[in-house]
């Protein structure tokens, strides 16, 4: 198992970046370079306890599918999505939300991942997927942070 974590500091409230990251509308834009898109088992674009999501995208050469659940959702602290289907052996992605003064959150992300292969998939793992996650997940924090802390200017973009 491989860890990722990634701490980004948003200028917003807990409950305000909480509810960006569950949208999937915004996790699907800040990372538009990957044509990312995103459907949801029930049809709302804002995921709650239970809900599944699946995502493609053009990650590394190769469109990948995978489906995560939100397994738990504890707003506006946490919540966790895990894969149900996908290229992972196991993947889990905690997101903790932590007041760091008035309208200031410390978003933390910490996404445990495995893949198939023993041995190989482990070092795979370490060389390869955890700086590529890594700078997935700070490209996304980068596009929460900018939305949280107001309108994109007209041209912009979500992320830099």
């Amino acid at each position: 198992m491989t860890r990722i974590e990634v701490v980004t500091v948003v200028e917003a409230e807990p409950g305000v970046v909480f509810d960006l990251e569950l949208d999937v509308d915004v996790h699907a834009a800040s990372l538009a370079g990957s044509s990312e898109t995103a459907s949801t088992s029930s049809g709302r674009r804002v995921l709650q306890l239970g809900d599944d999501v699946t995502f493609s995208a053009h990650h590394l050469g190769v469109w990948w599918t995978m489906t995560s659940r939100i397994t738990t959702h504890e707003r506006p602290g946490f919540f966790v999505d895990e894969q149900v289907d996908g290229p992972f052996a196991r993947m889990r992605h905690e997101h903790l939300f932590v007041r760091a003064g008035p309208a200031r959150t410390l978003m933390h992300d910490r996404m445990d991942v495995a893949l198939p292969c023993g041995a190989t998939g482990c070092v795979v793992a370490r060389v390869v997927l955890a700086p590529y996650l890594r700078r997935l997940l700070r490209r996304r924090g980068r596009a929460v942070a900018l939305l949280a802390a107001g309108p994109v200017p007209p041209g912009g973009r979500l992320a830099p």
